[in-house]
Formats: structure tokens, C-alpha cells, sequence
């Protein structure tokens, strides 16, 4: 363990080997930090927090501190990071409101500099957060989604997984799976085909998809109508398109509409 003389490290916290702590950082009693972990100067990590292995925590960044939740009555919440994260300069994460609320984020991710992840979210794995993207309360970013700077999700919205979304976006409906969208409020554009290819999505489950969003987003059927279309045309879908299709179907926000449908 490496931990500078300015910091301030509680006794109760659990600090595995081989963590690095830096200049004025503050940890607090409930904090366990996991081996390999790296935080940098100033930082402040607190509340019921649990950050796994080999993460690294750049200058600045309050971890734990209390929602920004008016509900939120001092009830034991919880915020668990898992492994190989990258937090950039000044990132914020609460815990969840109520007792026993969660914030999780999973493994592999990079937020960078002054993104916020608040109460309930949920964060999947192998995603990027860019500078000043903010997550509200109750949020699910699926794996490997991308996040532009300057983005706003709105509460309780899903964003599917290896979808991107544009710089400054205003992100008030669910994001499909594998889409690229972008604007204000954000329409969808298409398939993310850079990231399916960089997945290694086979040629035949690109084409279905390419196909499948034809229908949902540019056929002028509403979506309900446009998955019975669908079905009827791949009885045997791909497993990318059987995921599209049940993350409309539980959608409870919706989904975003095509910028297609705006033109109209």
C-alpha cells in the first residue's frame, strides 16, 4: 500500500494491497478498495462504497457521496464500481436512495471528466462516458454502450447495448440496441456498424438488423406493428434482432423515434 502523508484514510477502511493513494484524498469508514486500485490527488470517497481491482481514479473525483435526491432521508445506501474502471478529473457517483438502494457499475468502463453516474443507476461493462455526460437517477447504460460529451439522460431511460449517442444529445426515450443516435431530442440515425464490427457481429445478423430497423424505425409503422412485420419475416431471427425486439417490447419510456419520422 502506498498512501501519501496528506491523505486521510479511515481505520475501518478496507484497503487491499498494493492501492495507491494520493495528495489530500479523503477515504472514510465504509470504503473497501480493492488491490491494484490507483487514486489520484484530492479525491474524496465515502458512504458505503466498494471499488474493485486495478481502477484507477484520476484528480478530483467525489465517489459515494450522497444522493442529489430529495426522497433521499440518510437511509443505508450502497454504490459498488467493479473492476479495471477508469474516473476521470472530477467524476461524481452517488449511491442509491432508499434503504438498500444500489448503484452499480460494472468492469471496464471509461468516464471521463466530469461525468455524473447518480442514484439507482445501472452502468454494464466496456462502456465510455465522455466528458460532461450525465446520467440522471434510475439510468441503465447496457455493455459497451458510447456516451458523447455533453449528453443529458433523462430519469429511468435505457440505453441499449453497443448503441452510441452524439455529442450534446438531450436523451428523453430509450436508446436502441446497436443504434447510432444523436440530437434534441435524440433520434435514431441507424446501425452502429463500426461497433458491430468491431465486435465481430457476423455479415448475416448485420443484415437482419439492417432490415429489422428498416421496419421499427423507417417504415412509418408504429413499433408494436412494425414487430409483428418482423416476426413474420424472420421467424428464426438472430440473436441481435431477438435482443432489439424484447428491449422494445419492455421499453416503459419508448423509443426514441427515427430522424426519419421527423422529416416527415
Amino acid at each position: 500500500m502506498e498512501i501519501h502523508n496528506s491523505a486521510i484514510v479511515s481505520k475501518k477502511a478496507k484497503i487491499e494491497k498494493d492501492v495507491v493513494i494520493g495528495p489530500y484524498t479523503v477515504v472514510a469508514d465504509n470504503v473497501v478498495i480493492g488491490a491494484g486500485t490507483k487514486i489520484g490527488a484530492h479525491c474524496v470517497i465515502e458512504g458505503n462504497t466498494t471499488i474493485g481491482k486495478n481502477c484507477q481514479l484520476f484528480t478530483g473525483a467525489v465517489i459515494g457521496s450522497q444522493p442529489q435526491d430529495l426522497k433521499y432521508k440518510g437511509e443505508r445506501s450502497f454504490l459498488n464500481i467493479g473492476d479495471g474502471n477508469i474516473i476521470r478529473e472530477y467524476c461524481t457517483f452517488n449511491p442509491g436512495t432508499g434503504d438498500g438502494g444500489k448503484t452499480i457499475v460494472g468492469s471496464n468502463n471509461l468516464f471521463m471528466a466530469y461525468s455524473h453516474v447518480a442514484h439507482d443507476c445501472l452502468v454494464g461493462s466496456g462502456c465510455v462516458i465522455a466528458n460532461n455526460g450525465t446520467l440522471a437517477g434510475h439510468v441503465t447504460i447496457e455493455d459497451k454502450a458510447v456516451v458523447g460529451g455533453i449528453v443529458a439522460i433523462h430519469q429511468f431511460v435505457r440505453v441499449g447495448k453497443l448503441s452510441i449517442i452524439g455529442g450534446c444529445s438531450k436523451v428523453v426515450q430509450d436508446i436502441p440496441p446497436f443504434s447510432t443516435c444523436d440530437g434534441h431530442p435524440t433520434l435514431v440515425y441507424g446501425l452502429n456498424l463500426i461497433g458491430l464490427r468491431r465486435q465481430n457481429v457476423s455479415r448475416e445478423s448485420i443484415k437482419q438488423l439492417d432490415q429489422t430497423f428498416r421496419l421499427m424505425f423507417n417504415s412509418g409503422m408504429s413499433i408494436k406493428h412494425s414487430i409483428v412485420e418482423i416476426k413474420k419475416q424472420f421467424p428464426r431471427p438472430v440473436e441481435e434482432v431477438m435482443y432489439l425486439l424484447d428491449f422494445a417490447q419492455m421499453s416503459e419510456r419508448g423509443l426514441s423515434r427515427s430522424c426519419r419520422a421527423k422529416s416527415q
